[in-house]
């Protein structure tokens, strides 16, 4: 299956500005996978070395942590490991902190060898130890986009129509798009669901996956003991899943504990990347974080195939609505939204929320392009008010578009300062992040 990372990846190999790469991502998002089966291959030899198995290893990083010392034990388990022909590959790097640590080293004194690392978790082990900023890079892994979902569906014709203006797609090509989107709902895009609905076209299958999958994150939540409570932390998981779209208050996440409790089980969550909070702010000048209110947010999770097995959506039910972005009552729109926004365009998200005391008004997301910020609606139609969007154009002229995502094709009404657009073309609706860092 091809990733979007690949390009990033072949230009880390071939930067002259090159450092040891981190890749960072929740379980199951296919970090290993791309390392194995896409960077490996463009190197005559290909070293790895899981940390999680072979903690008999971890000995050789609690000393000084010189590259040349541990490469030469190293090389006792993996063979010869040569600068500019080896891929030297740290997975599930969180089991062993101090093999972190010895990354700057790496770059400091074995520049010329290609050091990557994989692991989930990873803000839990940088919390035990000093991170080597700036000897470092970084890329963020995230779950299957729908563009990457429809190449490996064999579609190559019809993703590539999800990236181009939709004035120049043809209205009934959108419509045939979005029929498919129905379907990239309930699979999502974990890699292992992906693959398992394109061998077998179950969807019964693939939700046994996601189903597994779910499971294994709520093994990894007893790694969290004793810092927080597990019964706290899964129901918080699941309310979460529940709640997207709505402003989120921590008292109301889980009855059985304190708020406190709950908002330790949030944040944990937010840590672990399978949870994204997504805070309220003042939309009147970048960078939008810079008014960011904590106390004020909604959340999303990291996968639509995820969220709607956790919620146990009636999938038999939904299906069945004509319209795609009432299916359980809007939430599964606005989750596919905001897990696109985070992989196409930027590491945070942002909404609006009217301030005025008793007001209701609030807009779905707020995306940048070329310096100028729009505000972005999920709606399940072209009809209804739009009132908080026309609100908030009117309050701030430094915004010069709303953005409505809806199930139909795309127009723009120019009066209203309006651009309807089918909800599928998030990839196309703001700057695109550049994934090496």
């Amino acid at each position: 299956m091809q990733r979007m990372a690949e390009k990033q990846l072949a230009g880390w190999k071939d930067s002259p500005r090159r450092k040891p790469l981190i890749i960072r991502g929740a379980r199951q998002v296919g970090k290993t996978w791309l390392v194995e089966n896409v960077l490996a291959k463009q190197f005559t030899g290909f070293a790895k070395i899981d940390l999680e198995k072979r903690r008999d290893l971890h000995s050789l990083f609690s000393g000084n942590l010189e590259p040349e010392s541990i490469l030469k034990h190293l090389e006792l388990t993996t063979g010869r490991i040569i600068p500019g022909q080896t891929l030297l590959f740290f997975d599930e790097i969180q089991a062993c902190p101090r093999a972190l640590m010895a990354l700057r080293y790496f770059y400091e004194e074995m520049p010329e060898l290609h050091v990557i690392a994989a692991g989930s978790l990873l803000e839990f082990a940088f919390g035990e130890i000093s991170i080597p900023v700036g000897r470092v890079q970084y890329l963020h892994m995230h779950p299957m986009t729908f563009y990457e979902y429809l190449l490996a569906m064999g579609k190559e014709q019809m993703a590539e129509y999800t990236l181009n203006d939709q004035d120049d797609v043809a209205s009934s090509i959108q419509q045939i798009i979005l029929r498919e989107l129905r379907i990239y709902f309930f699979v999502g895009g974990m890699p292992e669901c992906v693959k398992t609905y394109r061998d077998s076209g179950s969807i019964v299958e693939t939700f046994q996956v996601q189903s597994e999958i779910l499971d294994s994150y709520r093994d990894d939540f007893s790694k969290y003991t004793p810092r927080i409570n597990t019964v706290c932390l899964d129901a918080v998981f699941l309310n979460v899943a529940k709640s997207i779209g709505e402003q989120l208050k921590y008292t109301r996440l889980n009855d059985g504990h304190s708020s406190l409790m709950n908002r330790k089980a949030f944040d944990l969550l937010v840590k672990a990347r399978v949870v994204h909070k997504i805070p309220a702010c003042d939309p009147s000048g970048l960078p939008l974080g810079a008014t960011a209110n904590l106390k004020k947010f909604k959340a999303s999770m990291l996968d639509i195939g995820l969220m709607q097995r956790l919620c146990q959506v009636p999938v038999e039910l939904e299906l069945q609505q004509e319209n795609l972005l009432a299916m359980y009552r809007g939430k599964l729109a606005e989750q596919f939204v905001a897990q696109e926004l985070l992989a196409w365009h930027s590491s945070e998200l942002f909404y609006w929320a009217r301030d005025a005391r008793g007001s209701s008004a609030e807009v779905d997301f707020l995306v940048v392009r070329q310096g100028n910020i729009y505000p972005v609606e999920v709606k399940s139609g072209a009809g209804g008010s739009l009132r908080s969007l026309h609100l908030m154009l009117e309050n701030y002229h430094n915004c010069p578009l709303g953005l409505v995502l809806y199930c139909g094709t795309s127009n723009k009404l120019p009066d209203q300062k309006l651009q309807f657009l089918p909800i599928y073309s998030v990839s196309t609706i703001g700057d695109q992040r550049s994934a090496v860092a």
